[in-house]
């Protein structure tokens, strides 16, 4: 019977928030088939033309449930982007031995293991490619066996992952130093986490802690590398502690901006508030492959930052970058409305925040606050029978101290 180069068989099921898909590889690799589990997020039929990051997971008969909870938990807050895992079955007859054969004498992948190598290489990921939306940047995860077998795809030129989640690794032979010399040499920029604990498998421990020791010696920009050795673990338990380690580690460019980076990063800054906030977004969509408007609440902590140092000229460049993520809305005109009423010139302020009021509503930001705050400026200059020359004392975006960011970024998220 002739089989084609891979055949995928579907059975979908639909939930309220996600897709799990099982699907059957027929490998002229392996000569076998193969299961895998594919999780696909909430938003992916809704978002015909999102791409998202791809997270492949060998023993994926137990790594699933972990990854895509932290997953759906960080995707809820908006603190780790959605994503499409992949996990492939390896314990259903123990393949996972076999999956991960080494030559004991050079230490690389041999019979069955360099079969299992290629699977993902060359059938596996151009499978997923053709079926799915696919974003850049790529992830692979395991766990002992497997965490170690992962580190083979960083023996390559140009890997075929960005990312490595290597959870309590059996490493292979020599395997401790080749990985730290490879990342070092690496031009792409890589992910490296790596994680043990003190109840961990005494004999994969050292070698562990030599490959941490090697790597951090590494200095390069290009690398985003962290090591977790867990108090009160054991060699399984470290995986519930590790995963949201990995992923926020690798994510942190992708979070919204917290208090944290508003007080350390942005208000100590003298200018340049919305530059910082359109190279963030940009970072995001050039390190890890994803596109997307800035958030609402980003763009109202760079607002927080322009009224705290009182850099009223920022809200210029601020309303350009508003207009273009959000073209109907009224975030542009609002920014702009701020930028001439803080600069005292209450005609303008006046014209842009009734120009505000005839777009769509975002966020907090309102048709009734955009013409209460028109009505009142004309009445204070009503009063006086002319525009002011000095600047006016100007109420805050909201009720909150215009020190701090106008709306705590999670609380936003829900307001929307």
């Amino acid at each position: 019977m002739k089989y084609l180069f891979f055949l995928l068989f579907f059975t979908v099921s639909f939930t309220a928030s996600s897709q799990k898909i099982t699907d059957t590889i027929d490998s002229q690799k392996l000569k076998e088939k193969r299961e895998i589990h594919i999780s696909l997020p909430a938003s992916y039929e809704k978002n015909k033309t999102k791409k998202y990051p791809l997270v492949v997971l060998l023993d994926g008969d137990y790594l699933m449930d972990p990854f895509q909870g932290a997953f759906s938990y960080g995707a809820y807050w908006d603190d780790l982007p959605e994503v499409i895992i992949v996990g492939i079955s390896q314990n259903k007859n123990n393949e996972r031995e076999s999956d991960c054969t080494v030559d004991k004498d050079t230490g690389l992948p041999t019979e069955k293991g360099e079969k299992f190598f290629e699977f993902i290489g060359q059938e596996l990921l151009p499978a997923i490619q053709k079926n799915y939306r696919i974003a850049p940047f790529k992830i692979i995860a395991g766990h002992d066996i497997t965490a170690g077998f992962l580190n083979f795809f960083l023996y390559k030129d140009v890997p075929l992952f960005d990312a490595y989640i290597s959870l309590s690794p059996d490493l292979a032979p020599g395997m401790e130093e080749q990985i730290p010399e490879r990342i070092g040499l690496i031009a792409k920029p890589i992910y490296y986490y790596h994680s043990t604990a003190d109840g961990d498998v005494k004999k994969m421990q050292e070698k562990i802690q030599k490959l941490d020791s090697e790597a951090k010696l590494i200095k390069k920009p290009t690398l985003n590398y962290r090591f977790d050795e867990f108090k009160g673990a054991s060699h399984y338990s470290l995986v519930l502690y590790s995963i949201p380690n990995a992923l926020y580690q690798f994510f942190s460019i992708y979070q919204p901006i917290s208090m944290v980076e508003f007080n350390e990063k942005i208000a100590t800054m003298p200018s340049g508030y919305s530059e910082y906030l359109e190279k963030k977004y940009d970072v995001i969509e050039k390190s890890l492959g994803i596109k997307m408007p800035i958030r609402i609440n980003d763009f109202r902590a760079i607002e927080a930052a322009i009224l705290k140092n009182k850099d009223y000229n920022d809200f210029d460049a601020l309303s350009i970058m508003a207009r273009k993520s959000y073209p109907k809305a009224m975030l542009a005109d609002y920014h702009l409305a701020m930028m001439f009423e803080k600069k005292g010139d209450n005609k303008n302020a006046v014209k842009y925040y009734k120009a505000a009021f005839q777009k769509e509503e975002i966020g907090s930001l309102t048709k009734d606050m955009m013409l209460d705050k028109a009505d009142t400026l004309k009445k204070t200059f009503a009063k006086k029978g002319k525009e002011p020359v000095q600047e006016p004392v100007a109420e805050p975006a909201t009720d909150q101290p215009v020190d701090t960011p106008v709306e705590e970024p999670k609380e936003e998220k829900k307001a929307e």
